[in-house]
């Protein structure tokens, strides 16, 4: 077999078998295929696409590639949940323990964020003393006791996936659906759960830009998880606002704190309540309808919270600082953006927020950049929101002052300001299942 014929084959538009696709991605791996071979088939894939049957050996090959994670010996079902990225999205701390609260376990790896803001994990080292870089036994053995526990991904999960999405993104081949839908699928698959929930994320802050795009990843992704046997799910959701009010790693834990206490922004709470029923429901409690009223009283009666800081002390956190929220490192500046003329919110570019945040020191320019878990946005008012000339419309932390002065420039072109209120921004699209498309 050679690179050369799968290539051709490839551009020609012709089908690659399994075999085919083992010995691109074994050798690749291995560095018996060389980049700029690699690349050339990238490329193909990218024109020519991929049939189902081909993304779903692609997709599991790739998970073959290093450690698949066992989890058979956690009782019950397993069950994930997968975000396409997006500004504010603290989802993860929130949804999780209202799960594990249910009955189900939530065995979870996240990664680190590049870009905007820091990744979930980013978020939950914000906490003092909390580690998410366990041991394997010990892992298995907090989701057995606990329900839940979120760690950061193992070094051998996917080598693939590692390696081929660093050569598309320096080959123009990111933005392909089969490879965007192998790349999420293949981690999860390798994570080791049962079911899988996907929130595809649209809009300014995703990479999805439009409905049709996202449908269509959602149901590519949905088809490889039934190919290879999981159970999955995905919801096709808005990042054209930032989600909730904070962005940041520290604001974000405290964000997600607060909405388990039935305190958060009502779109965050909203979007976790529906994430949660349909994780809940991949793991049989129920309807969705009953899983919806399930997520609902975890959050009135406190069992959620209670779960979330087991989470943490079980991680070596510090788990009273979810109830003190002092104890987090504080920013040396807390800077005011205010309005500059009256009306109501119209718009506000996510993808903007998301370059003020970097600039304020919440997420990552490169790969090794530090972050600062005290800096971030936290959005005093919030689109279709009545405001006044004069009044605080966003509060920026960091320990740099003229970072500050250089992130108000460009948050106040991303606030859209009109004078009349504005129609109701709709929070979930649709829900993809492999009975079909069902809009909300």
């Amino acid at each position: 077999m050679r690179m050369y014929d799968l290539i051709k084959k490839k551009r020609d538009g012709n089908i690659l078998t399994e075999e085919e696709i083992e010995f691109f991605l074994k050798g690749y791996v291995n560095g018996e295929i060389p980049d700029y071979q690699a690349a050339a088939l990238l490329m193909a894939i990218y024109f020519k696409g991929m049939t189902p049957q081909e993304t779903a050996d692609f997709t599991m090959h790739m998970a073959n590639s290093g450690e698949i994670s066992d989890l058979t010996s956690i009782p019950g079902v397993k069950v994930d949940k997968h975000s396409t990225g997006g500004v504010g999205d603290k989802t993860t701390l929130i949804i999780s323990p209202i799960v594990a609260s249910t009955g189900a376990k939530v065995a979870k790896m996240s990664g680190r964020g590049l870009g905007h803001t820091g990744g979930t994990i980013d978020k939950l080292e914000s906490i003092p003393g909390l580690k998410t870089n366990i041991e394997r036994e010990k892992f298995l053995e907090i989701v057995k006791n606990i329900g839940v526990s979120v760690i950061g991904q193992s070094g051998d999960l996917d080598p693939a996936d590692k390696k081929l999405y660093a050569l598309r993104d320096v080959t123009a081949t990111i933005d392909s659906i089969p490879l965007i839908a192998s790349s999420i699928m293949s981690k999860k698959i390798a994570a080791g759960a049962d079911c899988i929930l996907l929130d595809v994320k649209i809009g300014s802050g995703a990479f999805m830009k439009t409905r049709p795009d996202a449908i269509n990843l959602a149901k590519t992704m949905v088809s490889i998880g039934e190919h290879v046997g999981k159970k999955t799910l995905a919801l096709v959701t808005n990042m054209d606002v930032p989600l909730g009010r904070a962005v940041g790693n520290s604001l974000e834990v405290i964000e997600a704190c607060e909405t388990l206490r039935g305190r958060g922004p009502k779109d965050l709470e909203a979007l976790c309540i529906e994430l949660s029923a349909n994780m809940m429901y991949l793991a049989k409690l129920g309807s969705i309808s009953k899983c919806r009223a399930m997520a609902k009283k975890a959050i009135e009666d406190g069992s959620a919270l209670k779960k979330l800081k087991d989470m943490v002390a079980a991680q070596g956190g510090d788990a009273s600082i979810l109830e003190d929220y002092s104890g987090f490192k504080q920013a040396k500046f807390k800077y005011e953006v205010k309005a500059e003329k009256n009306g109501y919110i119209k718009s506000i570019n996510t993808e903007s927020c998301g370059r003020v945040a970097m600039i304020l020191g919440a997420g990552r320019e490169t790969k090794d950049s530090n972050i600062d878990f005290s800096a971030g946005i936290f959005l005093n008012k919030k689109v279709e929101e009545q405001i006044n000339c004069g009044e605080v419309l966003a509060t920026l932390y960091s320990d740099d002052i003229k970072k500050c002065k250089s992130a108000e420039k460009i948050l106040l072109n991303a606030i859209k300001v009109s004078d009349t209120p504005t129609n109701h921004t709709q929070l979930i699209y649709a829900r993809v299942s492999t009975e079909g498309v069902e809009k909300y």
